[in-house]
């Protein structure tokens, strides 16, 4: 049977000493009524448990400028245990898991510090905002485990998953988690081993991304916007002024709200699925492909550009072209974008010109062409200059 390892994909690729690769691979889980309450009771205390852990911390250290260690805290909820019914129903892997989502926050927080960057400080988790739940062990006689074609979650029984595909490796761990349209999905961290691969020796490609288009080839060809976004937002609109009108806590707000997610996640698969073939077909194509190096984090800071930007999805297509590449024995090279548009690709001259002219027209060489598949040709000379280097 061929399976599709790019269809419902989450996206996590790290390689490790070279021999190992940790994919992450997700799939439906369609837990009964009995189980979905459980399953919710679970995420309000583990919300509860994180609150609780911040708080100790947070209070350690206004008060005694102390710092509270994440083995600390695990002994304060072991003995909690003793008299809170709902943490003894929780699972012991996943109550655990929590305290690591808090010691991992304040690293973060403390690394951006050192940075001198300005951090927000670890935030309290409100009600409903604790999304998922992580079993640190899988395999039979472990926290979690397959079962009759089930997913066997410990102290919870066996859930229904649709196993659309194959999971090539040994899975470490499974964070089961529910999005805001209240759908379950679990989430496999599979570890596997990487085979020697093939060289790609196909053509080099230098990509210029943009907005009017996605992105312009240096062979001349162009991959056309979608705009799932922008096709969607008068839908999106009407959905966020219904979802205003309903009162607060009532049940007709509670479905406005999940007709709104639903919108929302549909944008979010549509966007993926295009990055995700894209992106394939780009690294089975060519075997060294030219972007730049671009500071999205502050191109979406221009309030004008901003949503076209995020409705792109270029942070998220860069990710993917870069696994995929060392997947499929391509070389992903990233340049300084810096000239790539203003330069003339035919005589190497500054041929300044304002945004909204489209078309390059050197008065040097004559040249003409898309303005786009100019700035991929200038890419992709700066690529094979640093490769030669």
């Amino acid at each position: 049977m061929k399976y599709n390892l790019d269809k419902g994909f989450h996206a996590v690729y790290n390689l490790t000493s070279g021999l190992k690769a940790t994919r992450n691979y997700k799939f439906r889980l369609y837990p009964n009524k009995e189980q979905e309450s459980q399953l919710l009771r679970w995420l309000e205390t583990c919300r509860w448990i994180y609150n609780t852990a911040l708080a100790q911390r947070k209070e350690a250290w206004e008060r005694e400028r102390r710092t509270v260690t994440r083995i600390e805290q695990q002994v304060w909820l072991k003995e909690a245990k003793k008299t809170d019914e709902r943490l003894r129903e929780i699972h012991s892997q996943v109550a655990q898991e929590v305290l690591f989502r808090v010691e991992r926050a304040f690293a973060a927080f403390f690394r951006r510090v050192k940075n001198g960057e300005t951090p927000g400080y670890p935030r309290f988790k409100g009600r409903g905002r604790y999304k998922s739940i992580t079993f640190t062990q899988f395999g039979e006689g472990k926290g979690a485990s397959f079962q009759d074609s089930k997913l066997r979650l410990s102290k919870i029984g066996l859930v229904k998953i649709k196993l659309h595909r194959e999971i090539p490796g040994t899975i470490k761990t499974v964070i089961v988690k529910r999005d805001a349209a209240g759908k379950w999905w679990a989430i496999f961290a599979v570890e596997k081993e990487l085979t020697q691969l093939q060289a790609n020796n196909g053509p080099a490609v230098g990509l210029d991304a943009g907005l009017e288009k996605f992105a312009a080839l240096s062979d001349g060809s162009i991959i056309e916007n979608p705009r799932h976004l922008r096709k969607t937002e008068k839908r999106l609109k009407h959905a966020q002024r219904n979802l205003s009108r309903k009162k607060k806590g009532s049940r007709n707000r509670e479905k406005a709200r999940q007709k709104l997610a639903k919108l929302h996640a549909k944008i979010h698969n549509q966007r993926r699925d295009f990055l995700h073939k894209q992106s394939r077909r780009l690294v089975e194509t060519y075997g060294l492909i030219a972007v730049e190096k671009l500071n999205i984090k502050g191109m979406v800071k221009n309030h004008r550009l901003a949503k076209s930007i995020s409705d792109a999805g270029w942070g998220e297509f860069m990710a993917m072209l870069e696994y995929k590449a060392a997947e499929a024995g391509a070389r992903l090279v990233k340049v300084n974008p810096s000239g790539t548009s203003q330069e003339c690709s035919g005589c190497g001259m500054d041929v300044p010109k304002e945004l909204s002219e489209r078309t390059h027209y050197c008065p040097y060489c004559g040249l003409i062409l898309d303005r786009d598949v100019n700035a991929a040709k200038n890419i992709l000379k700066k690529a094979l200059a640093l490769e030669a280097a």
